[in-house]
């Protein structure tokens, strides 16, 4: 027997039409790539997001069609993530800090029929030319002010103009929930990018799941700024969360700089932002040596990486409550957040800390399966080590136009790649990612430990740990770090360091001090290069920009 409800899909074009309904004069603010601040309304983004599906229509494009973005976060970049969507469309972010080989691989491999793309990355096209030739149209998100022109790629239009060519009157289409909604690219697996197909129904659900008070806890009155890119995992679903709720956004745009962020958070009164660990860094070191201070912000969500816990205590130390979640692409990307209990409030602050820069525990609708080596479950005792698995509504269960990959080979579970612990409450903490595990004379070494103590260090600014190969031990673990102006570090300071902090065998038997670090298109520390670098020529110095 079936429940007597109404056969109602999830769609993300309800999620427009209900923020223009109810919030249609909240704000969304936009730092543009012109130059400026841009300001509408939920309506506007209504309205506009309208005509640009109409536009689209006219184009021929088919359902499933994908619509390829090169773009920062701003008003233009929403338009696209519900014109497109919503009108059965799919919506591919490009991830514009991948190398040019990376990018060509995606475009050609998702099979874009159009693509939008920021004047800033004009370069990036005219190296695509090749592939655009085939597309139905090139479009520039600029004002014809501000159009660049360009000789390999003459036929490129301005945004604005393609908008006016579209009536603001558009009925959004009904169809399955289950239809594919975006698709982005990671970076994080071996081999070529994959690319991961989300739905409206897994966007929708991952997007009210991120509301709850124990995730993230968006609401009508917070003032959300997403420092998360949204050519990455959807801006950790805060374009749809946001508009859910109807909280104010504020759109960083291009200048991610710790100055131009604050500046812009305390214009517009910023009350819950997200980011990296490294976009955090930066920020709290301009703030404390500009001896600046946060008017309104409360939140900040930190994922992408493990959080080292001197980030976490700096942040309070700011009276400002840090989020520390979980996620991958292949996840939407939220699927643990590390949200402490009642019970929990009796601890000290040490002991609530502890937690806090774990990976946290699971939202409601993700399963976690940590095995063991012989493929059992690992007693949650926080200390047996296991392989983490999940599943749920917003776990992809393959990738898009691919055989099927390692990851997704347990039956109805995706393999993270992640060894974790997880305690009796849930909360999961990573110990490393299975490919960055030192294995030193058979024994495993966390990584993330090494680098969290490191970080407490007042002369450190950010570390990474990595394995050299060592004739005795097989590998032994190396640190790798930037130190503060005017700082010192040496190799006799390894041993007081991790004094009675880690067995002995465990501390690193080298450090080399560099003056910064690389960095994925994502913002993890790149240990693929620092490995290479350290093996193979052991310098003082680390390529940067790396993939």
């Amino acid at each position: 027997m079936h429940g007597l409800m109404m056969d109602y899909p999830l769609l993300l074009s309800s999620v427009l039409r209900h923020a223009a309904s109810y919030h249609g004069d909240t704000e969304i603010v936009s730092r543009t790539p012109e130059g400026g601040i841009h300001r509408y309304s939920y309506a506007d983004l209504h309205r506009r997001s309208q005509a640009l599906a109409n536009a689209l229509v006219n184009l021929g494009l088919r359902q499933g069609d994908r619509v390829g973005t090169l773009a920062w976060n701003d008003f233009r970049h929403m338009e696209l993530y519900y014109g497109v969507s919503g009108s059965g469309f799919v919506c591919h972010t490009i991830n514009p800090r991948l190398f040019i080989r990376q990018i060509d691989y995606i475009v050609d491999h998702g099979d874009d029929r159009v693509i939008f793309a920021d004047p800033s990355f004009l370069p990036i096209l005219e190296q695509l030319a090749h592939k655009l030739e085939k597309m139905v149209a090139v479009v520039l998100m600029t004002d014809e002010e501000h159009m660049a022109k360009s000789s390999a790629l003459p036929a490129v239009m301005c945004y604005e103009t393609f908008l006016a060519g579209g009536a603001e009157a558009f009925d959004w289409p009904v169809f399955d929930e289950n239809t594919a909604s975006g698709l982005c690219y990671t970076s994080g697996t071996t081999g070529d990018p994959k690319g991961v197909l989300y739905s409206h129904r897994s966007s929708v659900l991952h997007a009210m799941a991120i509301c709850a008070p124990d995730v993230l806890g968006f609401s009508a009155s917070d003032v959300v700024a997403p420092v998360v890119p949204m050519f990455h995992v959807n801006a950790w679903g805060f374009p749809y969360a946001a508009p859910m709720v109807g909280a104010k956004l504020v759109l960083p745009g291009p200048r991610l700089d710790p100055a131009s962020l604050y500046s812009l958070f305390e214009a517009e009164g910023v009350t819950f932002a997200a980011g990296v660990p490294t976009v955090w860094l930066s920020l709290l070191d301009w703030t404390d040596a500009q001896h600046q201070k946060f008017a309104k912000l409360e939140r900040v969500a930190i994922g992408g990486s493990a959080v080292p816990p001197v980030m976490v205590a700096r942040w309070q130390d700011k009276g400002i409550k840090v989020h520390h979640a979980w996620g991958m692409t292949e996840t939407s990307p939220v699927g643990l957040s590390a949200t402490l209990k009642g019970k929990h409030s009796y601890l000290s602050d040490a002991d609530k800390r502890n937690l806090q820069i774990k990976q946290g525990r699971p939202v409601f609708g993700m399963e976690f399966r940590i095995e063991g080596s012989d493929g059992s479950e690992i007693l949650k005792d926080g200390k047996d080590i296991g392989s983490m698995k999940v599943r749920g509504p917003w776990v992809a269960k393959s990738y898009f136009n691919a055989p099927e990959s390692a990851g997704h080979a347990a039956d109805a579970w995706f393999d993270t790649g992640d060894v974790v612990t997880m305690d009796p409450d849930g909360f999961v903490q990573i110990v490393d990612r299975t490919k960055d595990l030192v294995k030193s004379g058979g024994e495993w070494i966390s990584s993330i430990e090494l680098e969290n103590i490191a970080q407490g260090h007042p002369a450190i600014k950010e570390a990474a740990v990595v394995a050299r190969p060592d004739k005795v031990w097989g590998e032994r673990p190396v640190l790798v770090a930037v130190l503060m102006p005017g700082s010192e570090f040496t190799r006799g300071d390894l041993a007081p360091l991790y004094d009675g902090k880690v067995p002995k065998w465990t501390i690193p038997d080298d450090v080399y001090i560099v003056s910064e670090l690389p960095h994925t298109a994502t913002g993890k520390i790149a240990k693929v290069v620092i490995r290479q670098t350290v093996i193979d020529s052991e310098a003082t110095s680390i390529p940067e920009n790396a993939a």
